[in-house]
């Protein structure tokens, strides 16, 4: 797959006519079949608990047929947890497998995983009962998150605060996946009392490089990347440039899903405390992830990412103000980003599509009331990081995290024009069209090597 992008077909696929199907497609199979998927978790077999999770029981049809479907999900899920005990056991356990072994571990962990994840076609039948319902809400009301972040309005110092002192990181025994780099995984504890759960980031290190630039990149919503065989990477030839990436999984995603959900759900249905919690914990974790960088590689550190990843940045590189020095960035990439976060988290074409804004007004909240909050996310005056060491990959069409408001806010930040790459792309294509044209990785590469 990553050939063909690179050939002359992916120019092809590259295009804005692939947002336009990536789209369609998500909208109305890949979230409905995850509703589907995640009640299947919660259902554990249970054919009367699967049809409490639907919007309209009554529309649980094929009863027999779907017995024997949430049989099969429960023997692929069984098998998923056999494989992430092993996997377990060989990278945090007692054990000393050796680095070959070690990598079989992983592609047999990653190939069961991925397996599982595919498992949402088994639920294609009932998929016209979620397709106008793909999230399963549970919005808290204005009150209620009046009173939980009165602590962000008086004092956002103290909401995002760097945790002191640090939690203890744990290191994964390391493993060649691939020629020329070694990959681990970290854990901690997230610093977040609300999120109260395991950080988990895998790392991707060159080998033979001594004290190698460190980029911590976020993924975007619903990306659970260190779960899905032959996802998009586009910075992977970073790692080959001698830099090495940490990609932490986001709040909601990946081993942090929470029980009778999928990826990124949890996100979208709390809105808009979702996002409150998500910046305010991730936030605090990615502090923890520059302390370790600092502690182990003398080279700059970087922060950035895709979308929500990229938003996250922003985030941090705000309220990174409040923290020490050495846990303040050096430089940032960021691709397909926006300026403000409701711009993407209320009116991108993406939420819209999920309907957040009916949702939210349905349980007593107003457009005034969400802007008593979400600003409270956005930049407030020049970030920590100088705006040449800021290098940005935009797309003209992107009405996912809408193109205008983030070309505000390099136009306010001062971006220099060499690090500014926007093409005419959408949300979904600009990432593909990084794999033929890696110019924007030259140039943070570039960033990086001028930083003293």
């Amino acid at each position: 797959m990553r050939a063909c992008l690179r050939s002359p077909i992916g120019s092809l696929i590259g295009r804005p006519w692939f947002d336009r199907a990536a789209m369609h497609l998500l909208c109305n199979w890949f979230f409905p079949l995850s509703r589907l998927w995640a009640a299947a978790r919660a259902a554990e077999g249970s054919l009367e608990r699967f049809a409490a999770e639907m919007p309209d029981a009554s529309a649980v049809h094929g009863r027999s047929l779907l017995e024997g479907r949430l049989r099969r999900f429960e023997g692929v899920r069984s098998r998923v947890l056999d494989s992430e005990r092993a996997w377990e056991e060989a990278f945090f356990g007692d054990g000393d497998d050796a680095p070959s072994v070690l990598a079989e571990i992983e592609r047999a962990r990653l190939f069961r995983r991925n397996g599982y994840n595919a498992q949402r076609r088994l639920f294609a039948p009932w998929r016209s009962a979620v397709v106008a319902a793909p999230i399963r809400w549970a919005i808290p009301s204005p009150e209620e998150v009046a009173a939980d972040f009165a602590n962000l309005v008086a004092d956002p110092a103290q909401a995002f605060a760097a945790p002191d002192p640090m939690p203890a990181i744990a290191e994964s025994r390391r493993f060649s996946a691939l020629p020329g780099r070694r990959e681990f995984w970290l854990r901690f504890a997230s610093p977040s009392r609300k999120m109260n759960d395991t950080v988990v980031a895998r790392v991707y290190e060159p080998e033979g490089v001594a004290d190698p630039p460190t980029l911590i990149f976020g993924h975007g919503i619903c990306v659970e990347f260190d779960h899905w065989r032959g996802l998009v990477d586009e910075i992977e030839a970073l790692i080959a440039m001698g830099i090495r990436v940490v990609r932490p999984e986001a709040p909601w995603h990946g081993r942090r899903v929470p029980d009778g959900r999928y990826g990124g759900e949890m996100f979208i249905a709390s809105a808009p405390r979702g996002a409150l919690d998500h910046f305010t914990a991730a936030a605090r974790e990615w502090a923890v992830l520059i302390d370790w960088c600092r502690r182990t590689s003398a080279a700059p550190v970087a922060i950035g990412g895709s979308s929500l990843g990229a938003m996250t940045s922003q985030v941090i590189v705000d309220k990174a103000r409040f923290w020490p020095e050495r846990l303040r960035p050096d430089a940032m990439l960021l691709i397909t980003h926006t300026g403000r976060i409701a711009d993407a988290a209320v009116h991108g074409s993406m939420a819209q599509a999920w309907g957040i804004a009916e949702n939210t007004m349905a349980r007593g909240w107003t457009g005034e009331l969400i802007g008593r909050f979400m600003p409270l996310l956005d930049p407030v005056g020049k970030p920590v990081i100088p705006p040449e060491k800021i290098v940005t990959v935009l797309g003209s069409r992107d009405d996912v995290t809408p193109f205008a408001s983030a070309r505000l806010l390099i136009e306010e930040w001062r971006v220099p024009p060499e690090n500014r790459f926007v093409w005419r792309r959408g949300h979904f294509s600009v990432p593909l069209a990084m794999l033929r044209d890696p110019a924007p990785l030259r140039r943070f590469k570039a960033v990086l090597d001028g930083i003293g």
